[in-house]
């Protein structure tokens, strides 16, 4: 119950978070934006919508669950709260995977209107919507969810300002851990040990990218896509995991 109320309690100081919607507005025009830039193009304007649609809601989600996500933890401290939740007799644990679920619920409204403002686009320009679509947009959501964790374990243990460039690398990265494998094999010893270390340590987000899929209409099996979402959610885990571990060390006196 402790936990579910400080979920609902995020939540609803997210949606008073004008940040948030000035993203979500962004990323609507972004989505919209793809039927001007289709009379642009000649031939393949349905590969195009569905490129543009999907890839604005992936950008414009990272964003909230970054600029939003680092905030969970540095606001309660910043605003001297954080010293009125420890003194309760709340678990430190249980404070920050309520504020993770907070957001993630924020996350997953917003993500259900932009799928929904896709959506609309697909069907006023009478664009085959085949279920790879909505299978994409649950890997984009668990993404999120990847993202959101290690923004709030940066939270945990330096500044708002650190935690957005960490977080932000970390998705980058995230996103070439084939290329970053390939260029650590062109290395010495020493700093292919290390290159090898950050391949197995930081997330593959590529796993959770399955717009080329949709694109080019390639299916995806139900035991492949159970295994990404198994090795999401078990990152995810391991991550708050290691945030509770640190906050919990954290001395606020």
């Amino acid at each position: 119950m402790k936990v579910l109320s400080i979920a609902l309690n995020t939540f609803r100081e997210n949606l008073r978070d004008k940040l948030l919607y000035n993203l979500l507005v962004f990323a609507l025009l972004m989505i919209g934006s793809s039927l001007l830039l289709m009379r642009l193009t000649l031939g393949e304007f349905h590969r195009l919508l569905l490129d543009v649609g999907l890839g604005s809601i992936n950008i414009f989600g990272v964003l909230i669950a970054i600029f939003v996500g680092i905030g969970l933890v540095n606001k309660e401290i910043e605003k001297k709260t954080i010293y009125t939740i420890v003194s309760k007799p709340v678990a430190r644990y249980q404070f920050l995977v309520g504020k993770y679920l907070g957001l993630i619920l924020t996350l997953f409204v917003n993500t259900l209107i932009m799928a929904g403002g896709l959506l609309l686009v697909l069907v006023a320009q009478d664009v085959p919507i085949e279920s790879m679509l909505f299978k994409a947009l649950g890997l984009i959501f668990m993404e999120f969810m990847v993202i959101t964790a290690v923004a709030l374990l940066c939270s945990t243990f330096t500044s708002a300002t650190l935690s957005a460039i960490f977080t932000l690398a970390v998705y980058v990265i995230g996103h070439l851990t084939a290329d970053l494998k390939t260029f650590g094999e062109k290395m010495d010893e020493g700093l292919r040990a290390v290159v090898t270390g950050l391949y197995y340590i930081l997330p593959n987000l590529e796993r959770f990218n399955l717009k080329g899929n949709v694109i080019h209409h390639i299916e995806v099996s139900g035991p492949d896509l159970l295994l990404i979402v198994v090795y999401g959610l078990t990152y995810v885990a391991f991550l708050l995991m290691s945030a509770s571990i640190i906050f919990q060390r954290r001395d606020f006196r």
